[in-house]
Parts: C-alpha cells; sequence; structure tokens
C-alpha cells in the first residue's frame, strides 16, 4: 500500500502491521534523513525540474496549452507564448516558493536558453 508519510500511525495503518516504511524525495540524498525520519528504505528522486527540464517535458508530451502553477511561473508562460504555445500562469492555494524568494528559493534571473547574457566567442 503506497500513501502519505501522514497516514503512518494512524489507526488504519496500524491495522496492517506488520509494514515497512520507505521514503521517495529529493531529501534522501542527504545524510542522516532517512534515519531521522525513523524509515526502513528511502529512494532519492527529486519532484523539482530546472528550466530546461521544463522545456523538455513540454516539447516531450506535445502539450498545447500549458499552465504554470508553481515557482517562476510568469516567467515561464511568457516564454512559452514567445514560442507559440497556449500558456497561463495561475495561482493555487499552495504556499510554497515565491519569485521574491520568501522561502528560502533563489531570486536569480530566469532566462530561456540562449540566455542574453550568453554571448558565443567568434
Amino acid at each position: 500500500v503506497i500513501t502519505p508519510g501522514s497516514a503512518i500511525g494512524t489507526p488504519w495503518t496500524r491495522r496492517m502491521r506488520p509494514f515497512s516504511t520507505a521514503m521517495v524525495s529529493g531529501w534522501m540524498q542527504l545524510r542522516g534523513w532517512r534515519r531521522r525520519g525513523n524509515l526502513d528504505r528511502g529512494f532519492v528522486l527529486s519532484d523539482h525540474a530546472d528550466w530546461d527540464d521544463l522545456l523538455q517535458a513540454v516539447k516531450d508530451t506535445g502539450a498545447e496549452r500549458i499552465i504554470a502553477t508553481h515557482g517562476y511561473t510568469d516567467h515561464f508562460s511568457r516564454f512559452l507564448r514567445e514560442a507559440g504555445y497556449d500558456a497561463t500562469a495561475e495561482s493555487t492555494e499552495f504556499a510554497g516558493e515565491s519569485e521574491e524568494g520568501s522561502s528560502g528559493t533563489s531570486t536569480r534571473s530566469v532566462d530561456p536558453p540562449g540566455r542574453p547574457e550568453q554571448t558565443s566567442q567568434a
């Protein structure tokens, strides 16, 4: 049974004993996370994607309409519109990272591939 971590310790999961616990997260690459979480196993897999990963996902899926909901949504949707996609940025109830960096995120400029600051040497 795969459940969110919040289900561990509930009456529902206690009825399933014995069981093993595991977590899939980018945090698993850091030493001690599995032990501190009292987990039997840890698997490293991040749900974060960088600019190039996102553009590749749009290309690989053949998406025609893209709705950006997290991170640098205005930058990303504008870039996609300029590339001919039907792209918008939508607000969600998620209160995570912001473009201002209020949750410890980088505030560096996010430019598309072929950034203006990258000039080729002739």
